[in-house]
């Protein structure tokens, strides 16, 4: 069987064909068929369901340039993956957000089903490594539901934890110390809604970006509440926070376990609420994997380097401990 394939727009060619043409490698290998492409017009031949399979990979491919999403060697095998299972590219998902132009989409497998736990819970907990989208996909979904009028506040939450800093010694008064900590969560709404309109709505409380301290006491109906960093809460301090959830309230609790910032000896608040609250229903917990890091492709080489390298440690610590300690003479 033999099909043609045009792409939607020859300005993406080089994101779908990749350098030196690795991602149209990829997929012939995959799929068994002979690949040819001559200005933008691809020639597909081969046994005919590997055809129809590479032109859907294609299309999507091709969607996700023209959606400026990421389209590097792990996006193309995980769409050959997907295709090779189901015969159809991956669940798509288009998150709108103020910001004109295009919509933010999950880019993995693990992100959307993250984005569909949010839809479906009222209290998501994300655990996961550093670049796998956990803040800002729940800003993002938060974002989106403010738009549709689902919701009428958006709190976003930080523990004020030092990760090797005093704020003692920062300079200016408790708002400049802690401001810092909150700067990842304002900086995606930036991305979202622009500026202006971000501080329009935080001077009328429609927005709240604080400290967790600054939680206590309170309940919130009518909102979505994000807790970032949540690895860094005591047992206390999470549920205090999970007690402030109100009617029509949803929460979203991000953190990554494997970089706690308390003193030694003490257990995060996260890991606790996982032991404990795991089986509830509409509670839900999702892990991230190293697999949904979706920044430079250097996050992935040092996530896995420090794991090799933790994993050498513990071998090590177990090959002395086993070790038998020399006789006396």
């Amino acid at each position: 069987m033999e099909r043609t394939f045009q792409l939607a727009s020859g300005e993406y060619r080089r994101l779908v064909f990749g350098p030196r043409d690795k991602h149209l490698r990829m997929v012939r290998e995959a799929f068994a068929v002979r690949v040819t492409a001559r200005e933008g017009i691809l020639r597909l031949a081969g046994a005919a369901e590997a055809v129809r399979q590479t032109e859907t990979v294609l299309e999507e491919l091709d969607r996700m340039a023209a959606d400026g999403q990421v389209v590097s060697e792990r996006e193309v095998q995980q769409v050959i993956d997907a295709v090779a299972r189901s015969g159809r590219g991956p669940e798509a998902l288009a998150i709108e957000v103020y910001t004109s132009g295009r919509p933010i989409r999950p880019q993995t497998p693990g992100q959307l089903a993250y984005c569909r736990a949010i839809e479906k819970n009222d209290l998501v907990f994300c655990i996961g490594p550093a670049g796998t989208g956990k803040t800002y996909l729940a800003v993002a979904m938060t974002v989106q539901a403010l738009k549709k009028g689902q919701i009428q506040r958006v709190v976003l939450v930080r523990p004020a934890v030092e990760a090797g800093e005093r704020l003692g010694f920062l300079p200016g008064d408790l708002e400049a110390k802690v401001n810092p900590y909150l700067r990842p969560l304002l900086d995606a709404l930036h991305d979202m809604m622009g500026f202006k309109q971000v501080r329009a709505l935080m001077e009328t409380d429609v927005i709240e970006i604080i400290p967790l301290a600054y939680m206590r006491g309170r309940t919130l109906n009518d909102a979505t509440i994000i807790l970032d960093e949540a690895q860094n809460t005591t047992t206390a301090q999470m549920k205090m926070f999970l007690t402030r959830m109100g009617m029509r309230s949803k929460m979203v609790v991000t953190g990554d376990i494997t970089q706690v910032d308390l003193p030694e000896g003490t257990k995060s608040g996260l890991v606790d609420a996982w032991e404990k609250l795991s089986g509830i229903d509409g509670i839900e917990f999702h892990e991230m994997t190293r697999r949904d890091i979706v920044r430079h492709r250097l996050v992935q080489e040092i996530v896995n380097a420090y794991e090799r390298g933790e994993r050498g440690t513990e071998d090590r610590s177990r090959d002395r401990s086993h070790r038998r300690p020399p006789e006396e003479p």
